[in-house]
């Protein structure tokens, strides 16, 4: 029998990785809080919980500002500094992840679930269009991409419901609802699947539709799927 996605943790105490010491806790609406004092982070807007006084926040510019903008996405994210603790929190269940990267490692992360990162880490994005996106009359969504440029780093991800991880080995492929992959490894191929279904009754059909993930390498499913206005 093939190996199930196994439960990431919930719970993290004093783990210390990329420059900072981090903490995550709590069960219904967990909150992460680290330590900024040797390793500025950046975060999406709207997750502040609260903070040490301080802690000075500013604005972080992101590479391809042009490009960005033009696509309607954020040119900049807010960032913590300063020696203290910053907590974060986003208005919604689910689980808090953290994915260590080391230096030159990359993640590619469904668009809107980014939560914080170490400063030392590089924030790209790219537009992924396909027959899904243009069956739906929607012209694509986009994938967060997150590498350790500068040395090793830390990404925080926000799944809605419970975030599960399935390494696979090369060439072993796993269907996953469009609304329930949170993140994947560079090695992993993505594809969509698209099933014609037909009852014969009055002529009725519909569209059965997956992202087919293709190893060597890990893909993060969130339980409590959805989907974004600019998804398909």
């Amino acid at each position: 029998m093939p190996s199930l996605p196994e439960l990431l943790p919930t719970q993290v105490s004093d783990e210390t990785f990329g420059g900072v010491t981090y903490h995550i806790a709590g069960e219904l609406v967990p909150v992460l809080s680290v330590d900024v004092t040797r390793m500025p982070v950046y975060f999406e807007h709207h997750i502040l919980l609260w903070k040490n006084s301080t802690i000075t926040i500013g604005l972080k510019s992101l590479k391809g500002a042009l490009k960005r903008m033009m696509a309607g996405m954020q040119i900049f994210v807010t960032e913590a500094s300063g020696a203290g603790i910053i907590a974060f929190s986003r208005d919604g269940p689910g689980h808090i992840v953290p994915i260590h990267l080391r230096r030159g490692d990359e993640i590619q992360v469904r668009e809107h679930q980014f939560l914080a990162a170490t400063g030392n880490v590089d924030y790209t994005f790219e537009r992924v269009r396909g027959l899904a996106t243009m069956l739906f009359g929607q012209s694509g969504f986009f994938i967060d991409r997150f590498r350790g440029d500068a040395g090793d780093g830390i990404v925080w991800l926000h799944g809605y419901g419970n975030v599960f991880e399935k390494t696979l080995a090369a060439g072993e492929t796993i269907d996953i609802e469009p609304g329930g992959w949170l993140f994947k490894d560079t090695s992993v191929k993505m594809e969509t699947k698209i099933d014609r279904l037909s009852s014969g009754f009055f002529g009725a059909n519909m569209n059965f539709i997956v992202n087919r993930f293709t190893g060597p390498g890990r893909v993060g499913i969130q339980s409590m799927y959805l989907h974004m206005p600019t998804e398909e």
